[in-house]
């Protein structure tokens, strides 16, 4: 890890009690995800272990339940569409297939460019303006297909913020 990551953990760090580093692990897999290119190796999740002074299984664990860490290289834009009730009861579903045949792949697949991924994830919180999806850091409420089709046309422009 970089010497300007390490700052940022040792950062992050300092906002826990130095015997309760494992508390840090959520900020911290963030940080070190954010500095190398949105996945985490396994190399990155031991190394991350080491410094919060816990087993490896322990962060394996929180990266394999959490959709917000990938644990391999994911595409540029990765539409990740809210698949609980709220959104499919709005049409979620429907429009996260829309998007993987517009694109051509599957949910959870990533095109042949490596610019599109589409996952479903779990809820995202934005009940009341679902269907949505997010995108980097980004939301994208009430979504209908012509929504989706100018989203997508904007990555492929490079007009989309992704932070």
């Amino acid at each position: 890890m970089s010497d300007g990551l390490m700052t940022r953990v040792n950062e992050l760090l300092s906002h826990y009690p130095a015997d309760k580093k494992k508390s840090a692990m959520l900020p911290v897999l963030h940080a070190v995800q954010d500095a190398h290119d949105n996945w985490l190796s396994l190399g990155l999740m031991d190394k991350v272990a080491e410094i919060l002074e816990v087993k490896p299984i322990e962060v394996y664990e929180v990266v394999t339940f959490y959709t917000m860490f990938n644990q391999k290289p994911i595409a540029k834009y990765m539409f990740e569409f809210c698949r609980t009730s709220c959104c499919a009861l709005r049409g979620g579903e429907d429009l996260m297939e829309y998007t993987c045949q517009k694109l051509g792949v599957k949910q959870g697949e990533t095109t042949a460019d490596g610019m599109f991924s589409v996952v479903g994830v779990e809820c995202l919180g934005a009940c009341g303006f679902g269907p949505m999806l997010q995108l980097g850091d980004n939301y994208h409420e009430n979504l209908t297909k012509e929504k989706i089709d100018t989203l997508i046309e904007d990555c492929k422009q490079g007009k989309v913020n992704l932070h």
